[in-house]
């Protein structure tokens, strides 16, 4: 049942997720008009688009790492319970927006519970799971392509999909200007306000889930009154710190007179403090479990290595994802369409069925060779998959979507890896806490990393493959993962602790 639900949960991440690159323009077209100028309005549309995308990175990470500590005090079963609140119900009063600023901090807030999920998710069923862990990690990986596979069904049934539903409003007694207000501009107020449906999951979760064995073992012995509420400040430090960086590389940072080498200077700086700042809740548990005598200086500097090397091997494959699978769809719209129509979305659905496989497939692999030659066959691969797509297409054809559909299912593997290997790296006290900080602050690269696409582009115009030369490029940080696995620990055959 643990598993079935954080399947669900974070299926629905998956889903509200892929859900505003989709609805986000009609929702921001309908947000626009009529308070800026019409020759200003895709100007402040992109501005705003960026905007929110940003500040969902920042949030995502930012609940990873405290929504993990929420669950590493109070226990996973509560905290899950209360991330799923946060992006459902947050998600769901984005569809009551009136302004585009509204949606901004309405998805900020969301995206906190959607970061923490993940991390509460994989270590509760880690802890509870009794059979092969492979499997779970697997599943886990692939549920939130299974919500990025039905975003782009849904994206591909739009116009029927509405029609349907103007019919169902009609039958059940509703107006004209209900189903106005709910459909028009693709439909975004009412697939806003369905967000709000994985609430339900949360019943479910307390119900008939129980909470983790070996967390409840750590509270019997002291070890979860470590953690103090104050450390928190570093987490919101961290989280402005993220916006500085976000803001120095948008445009509107860029109209304010910042240029590439301050924006490179404020990166670094802030990029520090991100680290400083998520990292505080875990160095405080880490000094007053020592002073405790209940957490020996070798663990304690184990677990300091393992939260960097974590983190850095989670955002070299999250940058590769933001570098080939997240630019493919709006790619595919450059080459000759061929016979084809609705590429785009044919696009997502060739990389998210192959992401879904592969993601089971991973953590197999882990376990028939071990940790760190899995991760080095994982880059491998996934740098071929992605030189190969983005270099041999220029036509949308049947070889198209093969390479598609190989780019993004290898791409993707290590989601279904990282649910495996992460947990091996921290013992129960931390585990929450621990992964939310290495898969969340991955996100913070991956959003680094996205906002040099630009300018990656420039600098290879005017070819004719501008574009997929600088995603082929951001792709090769694939080979700082092949070396950097080998100062990994291997934790092949490992029992969680």
């Amino acid at each position: 049942m643990a598993l079935i639900a954080a399947f669900l949960g974070w299926m629905f991440d998956g889903f509200e997720m892929g859900l505003f690159p989709v609805i986000g323009k009609p929702a921001l077209e309908a947000l626009l008009a009529g308070s800026v100028p019409p020759e200003q309005l895709a100007l402040d549309l992109d501005r705003w688009f960026s905007v929110i995308i940003a500040t969902f990175l920042v949030g995502a990470a930012t609940g990873g790492v405290f929504f993990g500590w929420l669950g590493d005090r109070i226990g996973r079963v509560k905290a899950m319970s209360l991330s799923i609140f946060t992006y459902a119900i947050f998600t769901g009063l984005c569809g009551f927006a009136t302004e585009a600023w509204h949606i901004a901090i309405l998805r900020f807030i969301a995206s906190l519970g959607m970061g923490g999920e993940w991390a509460l998710g994989v270590a509760l069923v880690n802890e509870l799971w009794k059979g092969n862990r492979a499997l779970v990690a697997g599943v886990i990986g692939a549920a939130a392509n299974v919500g990025f596979l039905l975003v782009a069904l849904l994206s591909l049934g739009m116009n029927n999909f509405i029609d349907t539903m103007e019919g169902w409003i009609f039958a059940v007694g509703g107006s004209q200007a209900l189903a106005d207000w709910l459909l028009d501009n693709q439909a975004w107020r009412f697939l806003m306000l369905s967000g709000a449906l994985p609430a339900l999951v949360i019943f479910l979760i307390r119900l008939f889930v129980p909470e983790s064995d070996k967390w409840e073992e750590e509270k019997a012995t002291g070890n979860t009154s470590h953690w103090n509420t104050k450390d928190l400040n570093g987490v919101l430090l961290g989280a402005i710190a993220a916006m500085v960086i976000i803001f120095s590389w948008s445009p509107m940072g860029i109209e304010r007179g910042i240029t590439t080498p301050i924006a490179f200077v404020i990166t670094i700086v802030a990029f520090f403090l991100v680290i400083w700042g998520y990292l505080l809740p875990v160095r405080g548990y880490l000094r007053r479990a020592g002073i405790a005598g209940s957490m020996s200086d070798s663990s304690s500097a184990s677990i300091r290595k393992n939260l960097l090397m974590g983190s850095v091997l989670a955002g070299i494959a999250m940058l590769g994802t933001w570098g080939a699978t997240q630019q493919s769809a709006k790619w595919s719209t450059t080459l000759v369409p061929g016979e084809w129509t609705n590429v785009m979305q044919y696009t997502q659905i060739a990389t998210s069925c192959g992401a879904i496989l592969f993601a089971l497939i991973a953590p197999f692999l882990a376990d028939l060779f071990n940790r760190r030659i899995t991760y080095l066959i994982l880059c491998i691969s996934a740098l071929a998959a992605s030189t190969v797509f983005f270099q041999t297409n220029t036509t949308v054809n049947t070889w198209f979507f093969v390479t598609a559909f190989l780019m993004g299912g290898i791409t993707a593997s290590f989601y279904g890896f990282f649910p495996l290997y992460l947990p091996e790296l921290f013992p129960t006290s931390v585990r929450a806490t621990g992964q939310g900080f290495c898969f969340n602050v991955a996100r913070i690269i991956a959003a680094i990393g996205g906002l040099q696409i630009a300018n990656l582009v420039a600098a290879f115009q005017p070819a004719a493959n501008a574009s997929g030369n600088a995603y082929t490029t951001l792709c090769l940080i694939y080979i700082v993962g092949m070396i950097l696995v080998w100062f990994a620990p291997e934790t092949k055959g490992r029992k969680l602790v």
